[in-house]
């Protein structure tokens, strides 16, 4: 029996472009489907099986931000971000709403088939790491319970939502609970691909986290700045 191919959606509204990546996409291994507008997309999710969606800033009608948010709502689809627009509020608000990655373009295809098999390989080895595992895969920390196994985040009885990209960032300081991780390593861990000596998706994402865990953000007592070294995960506090 062949292998499953994971199915990718993109939303554009370039159609050369669209043409090019479901060649370049389907010739590396992937379904692809291509759509130009929020309209089709919206059908799309209601009728297929989607494992990750690639999505324009700018679109016609409801634009590519308004659209990740609704996504963002209802699922934690894996979600890449693309845009002409690629300056870096542009790209931080794409992070900021849930994005998994943010590509700017014009970009070689090759780059973007980086970003698809990165995003794609943290899901993967989260889904291997608590394969075969007791159900009793949980770290609790102050009124939270992490869920590896469910891959969600408790707040008491009540499920605090988090995107594939905040999920994996929480593991990785839930399993080095005390221990000062720098921002490269941190950056090799979730992206797993050459990264911009200038990324700030981490500090991004941590801020995001500090938003849904902290009492006050501004004065995180769970997700703690190193100055100069990085950041630590404090579970007892």
């Amino acid at each position: 029996m062949s292998e499953k191919k994971e199915q990718l959606l993109v939303v554009d509204d370039d159609p050369a472009l669209c043409s090019l990546l479901s060649r370049y996409l389907t010739e590396n291994g992937y379904h692809v489907t291509a759509v130009q507008d929020g309209v089709e997309m919206k059908q799309v999710l209601a009728t297929q099986e989607v494992d990750l969606v690639i999505l324009d800033l700018m679109l016609p009608g409801e634009d590519g931000l308004t659209l990740a948010k609704q996504l963002r709502s209802e699922s934690h689809l894996p979600l890449i971000m693309i845009s002409a627009r690629g300056d870096d509020v542009d790209r931080i608000v794409g992070l900021e709403i849930g994005a998994d990655d943010y590509l700017a373009k014009p970009f070689n295809p090759r780059e973007l088939l980086a970003r698809i098999r990165a995003v794609m390989r943290r899901r993967s080895t989260s889904d291997e790491q608590t394969a075969g595992k007791p159900a009793a895969q949980i770290i609790a920390f102050g009124p939270y319970r992490l869920d590896l196994q469910r891959h969600q985040l408790f707040y008491h009885d009540e499920v605090v939502a988090l995107t594939t990209g905040e999920f994996s960032l929480l593991r990785i300081f839930a399993e080095h609970p005390n221990q000062v991780l720098e921002r490269d390593a941190l950056l090799s861990q979730l992206k797993g691909y050459e990264r911009n000596p200038y990324d700030r998706s981490i500090d991004v994402r941590i801020t995001r986290l500090r938003r849904k865990l902290e009492t006050d953000p501004s004065l995180p007592s769970f997700i703690r700045t190193v100055w100069g070294e990085g950041y630590m995960f404090c579970p007892d506090s």
